[in-house]
């Protein structure tokens, strides 16, 4: 990907870039590793790469750079404007201050200590800032809490068989056809998680995987209650729509075969995990529960909560 020179240097001025003193070469690196993440494997036209890049953050983009440069006043401003929305975010997410910690540590990768001795390599390299900075910020902190929450759930001691927590026997034979419709819905599901935007990402890992409500969504994102309900709606309509074109296309369903595909995963969703799906494009949903994909292919729990 070739980007113009004056079509960068005209992002770098829209950025306000030269006010943390941000290296030309590397903005411009910047919006490349932006663009390569968002189109791997595919060659944008001009047109087509122009309009995404001019449609970045590009204020947190340049903020971005200069602090994982180390420059020491844009350090200072992201403290000083970032702290308080991430405490915010963080007990948001875990009302009883259980993800302040997490959001306290964040700063040591923020600031690039935590690799290698000498060596600065901070995690602001890797924001495309295709959500703003605050946003980005909320994605990483849910991911931590999330790897803390999936910990903790690899250390819970296995359920006895007479206990109510025990998982239940299959109460009938499975559909032979199964383990092809899961496999399927696996590949037409990770196409289609990759193309929602980030912010739809983490509507639909925190509501179906991390099972939260909408008002603890809200208040993560920073949306009136009504509003996460419209976009989550919006994004499971494109996430359907996207699956069963892919279906189709991909895999040569018919109708018939569409239709059970989604009937069969819903009954049983075997190894079909949420948190995989989303892990793999930057979109971690969450610490998987049997019953989540289930939940997410068969219910509609916006209209169940009469929302």
């Amino acid at each position: 990907m070739t980007l113009g020179s004056e079509f960068i240097d005209r992002l770098y001025a829209r950025a306000g870039a030269e006010r943390w003193r941000v290296d030309r070469d590397a903005f411009a690196r910047a919006l490349e590793h932006s663009a390569g993440k968002a189109f791997a494997g595919l060659e944008p036209d001009a047109t087509t790469l122009q309009h995404y890049l001019a449609g970045l953050h590009l204020d947190d983009l340049a903020l971005a750079c200069a602090c994982a440069a180390g420059d020491e006043d844009a350090w200072q401003h992201f403290v000083l404007t970032y702290r308080p929305a991430l405490y915010r975010a963080a007990d948001a997410i875990d009302p009883t201050g259980g993800s302040r910690d997490i959001a306290d540590s964040l700063y040591a990768d923020l600031f690039g200590l935590g690799g290698t001795p000498g060596v600065r390599q901070s995690l602001f390299r890797y924001f495309l800032c295709r959500s703003s900075l605050p946003t980005c910020l909320r994605v990483v902190l849910l991911l931590r809490h999330l790897d803390r929450v999936r910990e903790r759930r690899k250390a819970a001691p296995i359920p006895d068989d007479d206990s109510p927590a025990a998982l239940p026997a299959p109460a009938a034979q499975p559909d032979p056809e199964r383990g092809r419709f899961v496999a399927a819905m696996r590949s037409a599901l990770a196409f289609a998680v990759a193309l929602l935007a980030p912010k739809d990402r983490m509507r639909v890992a925190c509501y179906y995987a991390q099972q939260m409500t909408l008002a603890q969504i809200g208040r993560l994102l920073g949306e009136h209650e009504a509003t996460v309900s419209r976009q989550l709606a919006r994004a499971r309509a494109n996430l359907r729509e996207s699956v069963e074109q892919r279906l189709r296309l991909e895999h040569h369903f018919t109708e018939t075969d569409v239709t059970q595909c989604f009937r069969s995963t819903a009954e049983d969703a075997g190894p079909l995990d949420l948190h995989a799906l989303f892990a793999d494009h930057g979109g971690d949903p969450a610490a998987h529960d049997p019953g989540t994909t289930r939940k997410f292919a068969a219910a509609d729990r916006s209209r169940e909560e009469g929302r």
